[in-house]
């Protein structure tokens, strides 16, 4: 329930004046920054004024940037004002009831090529304003203040706004910014007591605690007996050397090593993922920690290029040079944060100069801007209004690609008034029509995306290829689910144990699609999985009625089980976490159980739309369906053009035997949500059923057109066609389903 306006101006108030409560409240083993300076001067002398260093500050003069001398900023209808009362800083905003208060700033959040400002609230929580100051020179657009979605119109209602969930420090931002961090939330009491160690990224936030590595250093030293010197984990990659040897154009590592546990501590912060563990695994793989996001629409193009704000992990995971060894510190010095060499400079160490960076490569001039080596191989994006960032995949530039599945290019990134076909052409020019070409699940993934009738042998090739990144063949993997039948059996099983976490995790997600005995049989290894991120994708994949758990696998169900609950309430400030708990004992037949764990999601955010159309599937389950009806029709007052939940509210509807009022909501389900085939296919039958044949025939149509791989749509279809007599329609459908999967018509 919302608190009473009145009560929630006071707290505002209060949140304005509170002072910053103390975070110093290191986790055992942690000994601070300070301690590492002796012996360590040139390291923390580079690691000073880094983009880590100031990751996080208190306000102070020193540390704020913006204009806080009475500087206005209007954004949609709202004008915020910033000020400063000797040392502290406020800004007087909109808050979560849409009305203007004032607010102290409590610390700053980076300092290029952007600063934000965080606000407390006194049930610990930490807002980032989405007012942001531009700290670029002026010459260059800045000094300025800007919203961060400048183009929208986000006010007090929208999950955005910077008083909501989407801009709360402790869960986005904290683990990344601040050393030997605890988010420590209290789901009782509904609020946060988070503490660090250190409000910067410092020593410790790579390289673990660092007490024990104290004591060895305090003892004498000593490699001999302890390799590691005391450190939870040793990030340098041991091993050979990058050799650029005559006669050959690019370096080669004179011996093995293993940089594993750098690229994994890096990947911590460096990856779009989910923290599933808040413990000091530093050195371990990153999915013992995080579930790592696949190559998905929306965060990636198909062909894997960066689309959303996915950090430099997923992309880097794609690239040849991590398949050949190269690790972060290769290119940046990690104390500082900087590349080893300016410009082109950067890459001669292993690109020798006489063959890369010379005309016949570039084709540009030299010392232009597109003879710069980053313009072509690493194309950048802008984030956050105006923070570039460069792909790390590495790739060539492939407007071949562009013309056949839309994705971007780096050649017309540059030329825009030129077309994808046009740069394409220039490039068959220059390199002929031969050239090998990566990546070679570009096309795959986009089938697979759009449910394409030649999906199938395009995935499973990608799944099969071992040459392939990982986080490729795990993304082939999870397209599959659409194109599931026997034949991919075994390629499942083998799946599951392969050697990469995220190809097991991928593979045991399909699980649920078998029949439950086999599903076990093959499935139930993964609860003991080495990968706590598999073991919990083994216990969502596995979760049935308690009384069909097998008895010899109950024991590694439940303690994986318990785990997996664990992972949820680490994150128990968000409703995803609760929409997952409430899933799995839903499947377990934990009725009341689910029902809290639904409506505590929507308690936490009232417009999130899976834990509404949960919450009504459960309460069909029970014969509920009127009050399944009003928890939809309640988010729908949020969420009016959402299409789950108008493709929930006409199966509510159905169920009710309300059938006019149902087709209208499937209408607009399938409507608002063209892609969606199983939207489409639903409306369909209801149409049949309501005696509207033709119409139905024509929906189903629409979206064989879109997702011509879609084996439920094509079996209505001949079924639909059969039916209305149509037999040379309905043995074409066949014809089409028998080549999707051939056990379609046995």
């Amino acid at each position: 329930m919302r608190p009473p306006i009145i009560t929630l101006v006071l707290a505002l108030l209060v949140a304005a004046a509170a002072p910053t409560l103390a975070r110093q409240a290191p986790p055992p083993g942690y000994v601070g920054g300070a301690q590492c300076t002796g012996c360590h001067a040139e390291e923390a002398r580079r690691h000073a004024g880094s983009h880590h260093d100031l990751a996080m500050q208190p306000a102070t003069p020193q540390t704020v940037l913006g204009d806080f001398a009475d500087a206005r900023f209007t954004y949609n209808g709202i004008t915020s004002t910033f000020t400063r009362r000797g040392d502290d800083f406020f800004v007087r905003s909109d808050g979560p009831d849409g009305a203007l208060h004032d607010y102290r700033i409590a610390y700053t959040f980076g300092v290029e090529p952007l600063q934000q400002y965080l606000i407390e609230f006194p049930d610990g929580r930490l807002q980032a304003l989405s007012l942001c100051w531009d700290t670029r020179p002026k010459a260059q657009g800045g000094q300025r203040w800007y919203h961060l979605y400048a183009d929208e119109k986000i006010d007090f209602r929208d999950e955005l706004h910077w008083t909501g969930l989407a801009q709360n420090w402790n869960y986005m931002c904290a683990s990344c910014h601040s050393t030997g961090l605890r988010r420590n939330y209290d789901a009782a009491a509904r609020r946060f007591d988070t503490t660090w160690s250190e409000v910067d990224v410092s020593c410790e936030a790579c390289h673990g605690p660092g007490a024990a590595h104290l004591d060895w250093a305090r003892r004498g030293g000593g490699a001999a007996a302890d390799p590691r010197k005391g450190l939870t984990v040793d990030l340098a990659a041991r091993g050979g050397a990058w050799v650029l040897h005559d006669g050959e154009p690019i370096a080669r590592l004179a011996a093995p090593r293993d940089g594993r546990a750098q690229l994994e501590t890096c990947g911590r912060c460096h990856a779009r993922a989910t923290q599933i563990a808040e413990e000091d695994a530093r050195g371990q793989g990153l999915a013992q920690t995080h579930a790592v996001a696949l190559l998905e629409e929306g965060l990636y193009q198909p062909d894997g290029q960066m689309q959303g704000e996915v950090y430099e992990y997923g992309s880097f995971a794609q690239s040849r040079m991590h398949a050949v060894g190269v690790v972060c510190s290769d290119c940046h010095d990690a104390h500082s944060g900087r590349l080893r060499a300016d410009g082109n400079a950067a890459c001669a160490t292993c690109h020798r100069t006489t063959v890369y960076d010379t005309q016949a490569h570039m084709h540009h001039a030299a010392g232009s801007a597109g003879a710069q080596c980053v313009a072509c191989h690493m194309p950048a994006r802008d984030y956050m209004g105006h923070d570039r960032r460069h792909d790390h995949s590495f790739r060539v530039p492939r407007p071949d690609l562009s013309v056949a599945l839309g994705t971007p290019n780096a050649c017309t990134d540059c030329h825009r008034d030129q077309s994808a076909a046009w740069a394409a052409a220039a490039v068959q020019g220059w390199y002929g029509p031969t050239r090998r070409r990566r990546p070679s699940y570009a096309a795959a993934l986009a089938a697979g995306r759009g449910v394409a009738a030649d999906g199938r042998g395009q995935l499973t090739a990608v799944v099969d290829d071992a040459a392939a990144p990982p986080i490729a063949r795990a993304t082939a993997l999870s397209l599959l689910a659409p194109y599931l039948s026997a034949h991919e059996v075994p390629r499942v099983e083998q799946a599951l144990r392969d050697p990469d976490p995220l190809v097991r995790g991928a593979a045991v997600a399909l699980l649920p699609a078998w029949d439950p005995a086999r599903r076990w049989q093959v499935g139930a290894p993964l609860l003991a999985d080495p990968v706590r991120s598999v073991r919990l994708e083994a216990v969502n994949a596995l979760a049935e009625g308690a009384a069909a758990i097998p008895a010899a696998h109950r024991a590694a169900f439940e303690a994986a089980g318990a785990e997996y609950r664990a992972a949820q309430l680490l994150n128990a400030d968000r409703a995803e976490a609760w929409l997952n708990v409430g899933s799995l004992d839903a499947r377990l037949g934990q009725v009341g159980a689910a029902e809290a764990a639904y409506r505590r999601a929507l308690e936490l955010d009232p417009a999130f739309v899976p834990a509404a159309a949960n919450l009504a599937d459960l309460y069909r389950q029970s014969g509920r369906d009127a009050d399944g009806e009003t928890v939809l029709r309640q988010a729908l007052a949020r969420r009016p053009t959402d299409a789950t939940l108008q493709h929930a509210l006409g199966l509510a509807l159905i169920r009710q035997q309300r059938r006019a009022e149902a087709l209208d909501a499937l209408r607009a389900a399938a409507e608002q949500e063209p892609r969606s085939t199983r939207y489409a296919y639903v409306y369909a039958v209801a149409l049949h059923d309501a005696g509207r044949r033709p119409e139905a025939i024509a929906v189903l149509e629409q979206a064989h057109r879109r997702a011509g791989g879609d084996r439920e749509v094509l079996t209505a279809l001949m079924t639909f066609a059969a039916q209305a007599g149509n037999q040379a329609a309905a043995a074409d459908y066949a014809q089409r389903l028998a080549a999707l999967d051939p056990t379609a018509a046995q």
